[in-house]
């Protein structure tokens, strides 16, 4: 179905490093990944492998030492900062631990900022079909004060699908939830991969958040180390646990 359009990012030879001398971490080390369109990627590893990093330089939040990153068909390396923020505001949607709502503005208002702050028209039609799917069609008028962490964590979700970006990145999307607001943002990221052919990179340390994806990604050492296809929470543990081990024992 997607054999004609180019990954939807898509790093070659990506590295990061941070200081030098003997403050000096290589947190990606020569990384080659591609994100293909219309699918639910997850990033693991343990802490230091270089999973929030790999995120940020492919989001363009980040810059790389070396080696480039592309979103679409666009070398975003490189790019001056105003043409890159012009590639974030079009083409990437972002969903962090944190919300980042902004606590003055209404749900429906945080959701459309975005678009207010660029100078785009809200297609009403399918800004109703995301406020739908994220089941907030009530609570539109209401302040994030006024909401639960789960509900602010699905108004962040459609604020990222609202401007119908090529990709939207989450960072620890569940991280600030307990297991049932947690459940309904992932069910939410996994429909809009299946019915709104949505692309998501998420970078988690939960195996059971991962295993809603279609293929979850490792990095050990600020390397990529292994892949599992749709896999089970218990298969991703298996596979971490192989990770933790010390290198003699593995």
């Amino acid at each position: 179905m997607h054999d004609a359009a180019p990954p939807a990012a898509r790093a070659r030879a990506l590295t990061k490093i941070y200081g030098e001398g003997d403050t000096r971490v290589v947190a990606l080390d020569a990384v080659d990944l591609d994100i293909e369109p219309g699918t639910f990627t997850a990033i693991m590893g343990p802490s230091g492998s270089g999973k929030s990093t790999l995120m940020h330089c492919l989001a363009g939040l980040d810059s790389s030492t070396s080696g480039d990153v592309y979103i679409g068909d666009v070398l975003i390396t490189g790019l001056s900062d105003r043409a890159l923020t012009r590639v974030r505001r079009d083409s990437v949607g972002f969903v962090f631990q944190s919300f980042n709502l902004v606590p003055t503005l209404t749900a429906r208002e945080n959701i459309t900022l975005p678009l207010d702050i660029a100078g785009a028209p809200v297609d009403e039609e399918w800004l109703a079909t995301v406020i739908d799917a994220v089941g907030l069609a009530d609570r539109l008028d209401h302040r994030p004060s006024e909401l639960s962490g789960g509900q602010q964590q699905r108004v962040a979700c459609a604020r990222a699908l609202a401007s119908k970006p090529a990709i939207v990145f989450a960072d620890e999307p569940t991280g600030n939830l307990d297991s049932q607001s947690g459940a309904e943002v992932l069910g939410l990221l996994r429909r809009s991969v299946d019915e709104f052919d949505q692309t998501i990179v998420m970078v988690t340390h939960d195996a059971g958040a991962a295993s809603h994806a279609d293929r979850v990604i490792f990095l050990a050492d600020g390397h990529v180390v292994g892949q599992l296809e749709r896999p089970t929470a218990e298969e991703i543990l298996a596979r971490i646990g192989e990770l933790a081990a010390p290198r003699g024992a593995r």
